[in-house]
């Protein structure tokens, strides 16, 4: 088979995807969760008075809690079903990739399941991260050092 005739082969037993809809779904989805971070910085800052660092620091630790937990009973995946991805919104779309790994594998035991799958996506974000900071940091010791 030629890869023309695969292609049409393809595009006539593909499901046509409804982009406006899924588009929709996804902007309502994630435009909800960022909504309800700004009602937890609201919260935490004119309520609860904690400083803007302090206020933005709980509304991370909250969004992440509140991931994790809607993940490990199996809320988050059914809304991913409805707001694709809407459902990435950085923060809570990482905590969810962080906990389903670990939930699948949690039947091998603490440290051979739970503790070597819950870095399988993380591992090399943490990687990637620490790499970069190393080469940012070295760029601009030099730029800092030989401009005036």
């Amino acid at each position: 088979m030629k890869s023309e005739e695969y292609n049409e082969l393809v595009k006539k037993v593909s499901p046509k995807s409804p982009i406006l809809k899924d588009t929709l779904f996804a902007f309502l989805i994630g435009g909800t969760i960022c909504t309800i971070g700004q009602l937890l910085y609201t919260i935490y800052y004119e309520v609860a008075k904690l400083s803007v660092t302090d206020a933005k620091t709980y509304v991370s630790i909250t969004l992440i809690l509140l991931s994790a937990l809607l993940t490990g009973i199996g809320i988050y995946d059914k809304i991913a079903k409805i707001g694709g991805a809407g459902t990435l919104v950085p923060i809570t779309g990482f905590a969810n990739a962080m906990v389903s790994p670990a939930l699948e594998f949690k039947a091998e035991g603490f440290v051979l399941g739970l503790g070597t799958k819950i870095f399988a996506i993380a591992g090399p974000v943490i990687v990637y991260g620490t790499t970069a900071s190393v080469i940012y940091g070295i760029i601009y010791y030099f730029i800092s050092k030989f401009t005036v």
